[in-house]
């Protein structure tokens, strides 16, 4: 989620009658920047800036739970299935998540193109709606904190050795974590006991609810009509089924 919001920014290169002359997408890959700046000073090979340069890179540097936004820890999230079974969770877990975004650039200008892309969109949250749970189908607002900019000139050595400008956007993530989705059978049949006393051993009366569908599809009330209700999906247009019994 975090890299898919940087993941389609574009820069152009205009010449000095003001002509666009190039355009490039900035690739983003996940990894500490140390990384990919000690490739770029080591393998001979990558020596067109065009190709290795801009880059955004971005890594997780750490995590803490954040109990300001906890639930109520036995609360789960229902959806029932049409093949008569129902998935359930429960709650997630808060956890607030560090993220370091590193844009490395050989010119000034690319640097400057590249970040007034980015914090417009942070004031200082940007709060994107993240499909978390596939099964549950569970969409939730995730917050992203934009905690501080810093621009960097690394440029060491002879002239003739390769310079790279650096940025680094400290982000926070709200995010959550879920414990595994379970299978959980959907109810279709219920009884209720009526007793005429505390001390009353039998009950008195009995109520029976369940769902009521014809052979041909059709909704009923009717118990004498109606299909067996383990044969009833719940995604089904059946009716309600009510049966007293009154042993008095």
């Amino acid at each position: 989620m975090f890299g898919t919001i940087f993941n389609d920014i574009k820069i152009t290169r205009d010449d000095n009658t003001g002509a666009t002359v190039q355009t490039l997408k900035v690739p983003v890959n996940y990894g500490p920047r140390e990384k990919f700046i000690s490739r770029l000073e080591q393998d001979p090979n990558l020596t067109a800036p065009a190709i290795t340069l801009p880059r955004i890179s971005f890594e997780i540097t750490g995590m803490q739970y954040n109990p300001s936004r906890k639930l109520a820890p036995y609360t789960s999230y229902d959806l029932s299935q049409p093949n008569s079974s129902a998935k359930s969770i429960f709650t997630a877990m808060p956890y607030d998540i560090s993220f370091q975004l590193t844009i490395m650039t050989k010119y000034a200008e690319d640097g400057t193109k590249i970040v007034e892309q980015i914090l417009p969109f942070f004031t200082p949250d940007f709060t994107p709606s993240v499909k978390l749970v596939d099964d549950l189908d569970i969409i939730l607002d995730i917050p992203i904190v934009l905690n501080g900019v810093q621009h960097e000139d690394i440029y060491e050595g002879s002239f003739e050795e390769r310079r790279v400008l650096t940025w680094t956007l400290d982000f926070t993530v709200k995010g959550y974590y879920f414990g595994p989705v379970q299978d959980r059978k959907v109810i279709k049949f219920a009884k209720v006991g009526i007793y005429s006393s505390f001390d009353a051993t039998d009950p008195s009366a009995e109520i029976t609810y369940q769902p009521g569908l014809t052979a041909n599809g059709t909704p009923t009330t009717d118990i004498n009509q109606t299909v067996p209700y383990a044969d009833i999906n719940e995604s089904d247009d059946w009716g309600y089924i009510v049966t007293i019994e009154d042993f008095e």
